[in-house]
């Protein structure tokens, strides 16, 4: 399946308009939610002058009654209180009609209430508009709530920051800070930038990232990222990424492009909805007209305004509006608790979700490996091949490189290293003083034929083993810790009805030994990236979804091939992370099965929409087709329901997951 990269020139940003209409982004003009250049007050004031004049209007009707209260007086008044409501619903429908889309909702309320003023019932034909135009104001109040909430959720960056020159702090533009200046943070202040602890330790609240209050200890040299908050004392952090750069810009591209992919559900609506919106505006037509050829006593009028009632019910506000609302309330629920969806057509996939396969280190394991046992064959000198393998080791971004850097203290840059080659899945190899070096699992001495007599297999720890010369030098042992949260996550999955499988390119005995600490049944080891590949689409051949989670760059090719890549956000690589369709923040894989539920939550409230909507506009229909429904139910079944349907959309982002 081909999920990226997407095509910028059809992305929506986050403060794009929420559009009404249903066409694709080559029509993608219609109707806009976001007016956040309006307050609240401004939003409201066409729709309290229109009220205010209906209430005159209605109590001089049936109230007061004077008797000049009549003819043009009458039809003027009412035309004022139209005006302020209608008017601009009037302007939209003429520019929908401008783009081709000739059936919008503007073109139905806008007939539909002209209808009501040309036979007389200037009261209700008023009301209609009022009570559509309330709506829309709560649907613009709904769309900017939702959208604020994830971006203050997300852009937790300040505009200035305090760096150090020449030990003198000086306040700059984020912006214009560079890569290798000094940041000066005090307690409770935001960090604007990426960057590398330079203060022996600190602590910083990472909700903003990761959706976790518990405050997180860095150490000298650690990194720490841009929108965590400097919990206690003064730091400072050495920027090494620039302020587009950052995690968090990032994160706020994607979550921002999210609304460009679009579930299929939603597309459904969109579709749906060009092909029934004017089906009912035909519908309207027959009922306004047909009954001339079969009623005895047909009256225009009455038949004109049962027509007039079907077309404000048929009005598809509720279904186009709430969907994309549930699913953008389902990406900002994840948001907050550090999952980031790269679009709605994801949430849709997870919730339907039956394999979960996932990587072991890093992502069931902490990924922080620790040297075990150092074990040397006789003939080779301990301390030269230690040296030499620190040295080799240090041309890898794997976390064992760092477990064996700890072990064996400073690199030693006086050793001549040549032809260094990382040969993906088994390990590293270079030339030093004239002679091979190898470093890596035992497929690495397979493949270079170099003979052992270790069984290897019997050892439940991941061993690197070493040659030199062509001759086996020997090996060491290193461990790794399983996540606290793994068991759970295992657990939580398997409640969801979700398979679990763990592939790792580690030691099948290692992988065995993981497995069965925290439950998972289906396990191998030993694997290349291709054999994860393999291994996944094996089980696609199946016809079951597959979610694939890992953290590592040889992750990409299996998480492209997946219905659903999950990346670990915070120990992952950057071209895992880029190639996912899910990205967990914070590497906690209790996150997975949350992203399940949340994905599983948003479809429900989608499908609830789409049942209140479909069931109450079609009973209303009937009612208003055979004449027992009037204008007023006609507003409950677009208005109402519409409402209903919206706060029934917001709710996903108040859940607890």
């Amino acid at each position: 399946m081909q999920k990226k990269p997407t095509d910028k020139k059809n992305v929506h940003s986050a403060d794009d308009g929420h559009n009404h209409d249903s066409g694709g982004a080559e029509d993608d003009h219609g109707h806009s939610h976001d007016n956040t250049d309006k307050s609240t007050l401004q939003l409201f004031l066409p729709a309290i002058i229109s009220f205010v004049l209906l209430i005159v209007g209605l109590a001089l009707d049936h109230l007061l009654k004077p008797a000049g209260f009549e003819g043009w007086i009458r039809i003027a008044l009412y035309s004022l209180a139209y005006i302020p409501v209608g008017l601009p619903v009037i302007k939209e429908a003429v520019q929908s009609i401008r783009f081709n889309d000739f059936f919008s909702e503007f073109f139905l309320m806008s007939i539909a209430t002209i209808g009501a003023f040309a036979i007389g019932e200037y009261p209700e034909g008023v009301a209609v508009m009022l009570f559509y135009a309330v709506g829309e104001i709560f649907q613009t109040l709904a769309v900017q709530r939702a959208k604020m909430n994830i971006a203050s959720l997300l852009d937790q960056r300040p505009d200035e920051v305090t760096i150090l020159e020449g030990n003198v702090p000086k306040t700059i533009k984020a912006e214009s800070a560079v890569i290798g200046q000094i940041i000066q943070l005090k307690p409770g202040e935001k960090l604007a930038l990426d960057g590398e602890l330079v203060s022996d330790s600190a602590s910083f609240n990472t909700a903003a990232l990761t959706g976790e209050s518990k405050p997180d200890t860095k150490k000298k040299g650690e990194v720490v990222l841009a929108g965590m908050i400097n919990v206690n004392s003064v730091s400072l952090v050495q920027i090494n990424t620039a302020y587009n750069d950052s995690k968090l810009s990032k994160i706020l591209e994607l979550v921002q492009n999210a609304t460009a992919q679009k579930a299929k559900t939603e597309l459904f609506i969109r579709k749906f909805a060009k092909v029934y919106t004017p089906i009912v505006v035909f519908l309207a037509i027959a009922i306004c007209l047909l009954p001339y050829f079969f009623v005895q006593d047909y009256e225009f009028r009455t038949w004109l305004y049962r027509a007039l009632i079907f077309l404000v019910i048929s009005c598809p506000c509720a279904l186009v509006i709430s969907i994309p609302l549930g699913y953008f309330g389902g990406i900002g629920a994840g948001s907050r608790n550090g999952i980031l969806f790269k679009g709605s057509n994801f949430l849709d996939t997870l919730a339907e979700i039956k394999n979960v396969v996932m990587d072991k280190t890093g992502t069931m394991t902490e990924g922080v490996f620790k040297v075990q046992k150092l074990f040397i064959e006789p003939g080779f000198d301990e301390k030269e091949i230690l040296k030499y393998l620190n040295v080799i080791e240090s041309k890898s971004t794997h976390p064992i490189a760092t477990a064996v850097h700890e072990y064996a203290g400073e690199i030693d840059h006086a050793v001549s290293m040549e032809n260094v080659e990382e040969i993906s899945g088994h390990g590293l190899k270079a030339t030093i003083n004239g002679k091979d070096f190898l470093a890596g699992n035992f497929k690495l001495m397979d493949k270079f034929s170099v003979p052992y007599t270790v069984d290897h297999k019997s050892v439940a720890d991941t061993l690197i083993a070493v040659a030199y010369g062509g001759k086996f030098a020997g090996y060491i042992t290193i461990s790794d810790k399983i996540k606290e949260d793994a068991q759970s996550t295992v657990d939580a999955l398997k409640k969801l009805g979700v398979k679990v499988t763990m592939l790792s390119g580690d030691k099948t005995t290692v992988v065995e030994e993981v497995a069965k600490q925290i439950g998972i049944t289906d396990y191998f080891g030993d694997m290349l990236p291709e054999d994860k590949v393999n291994k996944v689409k094996e089980i696609k051949a199946r016809n079951q979804s597959v979610a694939f989670v890992g953290d590592g760059v040889n992750d990409a090719p299996v998480v492209a091939l997946s219905d659903v890549g999950i990346a670990m956000g915070g120990l992952g690589s950057d071209a895992t992370i880029e190639t996912a369709d899910v990205v967990i923040q914070d590497d906690k894989p209790s996150k997975i099965a949350m992203a399940i539920n949340i994905g599983k939550q948003t479809k429900k409230i989608v499908w609830q929409n789409i049942i209140l909507a479909f069931a109450v506009k079609a009973v209303v229909l009937v009612l208003g087709a055979g004449g027992l429904a009037t204008m007023w139910e006609a507003v409950f079944a677009d208005v109402g329901v519409a409402l209903l349907a919206i706060l029934n959309a917001v709710r996903i982002q108040r859940m607890k997951f």
